[in-house]
């Protein structure tokens, strides 16, 4: 993947509704280039599906969960454009200490939320995981 691919990836984790003719003008290349792009970036496993997020607030029956990440060496880089493929991942952070990344998983299911951690595990360049569930928010004040 390069930097044209990287950007394309996310132009459409803002918004996957966007034309082929928009994401084209926004990266400056013809709508065939998009074309095969998104094409081959599905055959390749790197877009995975398309989804809708909604508000968390909406989503009560929802599994949250946190994966904390270990990456192989220099993989950083390829390990956090896969996982902004992945839609199972609502949100991904750079962290430091012991583990590499934080990904926040959403579900639908227990069995939703096995076939993510699936899919991330076996990603390469990933060395180590640790995933937690969350179970109930309590809130200051």
């Amino acid at each position: 993947m390069d930097e044209t691919d990287h950007q394309l990836l996310s132009l459409l984790r803002q918004d996957a509704r966007l034309s082929v003719a928009a994401l084209a003008l926004k990266l400056k290349v013809s709508r065939g280039t998009i074309s095969n792009r998104i094409r081959r970036l599905e055959d390749d496993g790197v877009i995975v599906g398309y989804t809708v997020r909604l508000r968390p607030d909406v989503q009560h029956n929802s599994i949250l969960a946190w994966m904390s990440i270990a990456v192989d060496g220099n993989q950083t880089r390829a390990v956090i454009a896969h996982l902004l493929g992945e839609p199972g991942v609502a949100a991904l952070h750079d962290t430091n200490g012991r583990w590499d990344l934080l990904a926040e998983l959403r579900a639908d299911s227990l069995q939703q939320l096995a076939q993510v951690l699936e899919r991330i595990r076996l990603l390469k360049g990933i060395s180590h995981t640790e995933t937690s569930i969350h179970l109930e928010t309590y809130r200051l004040g």
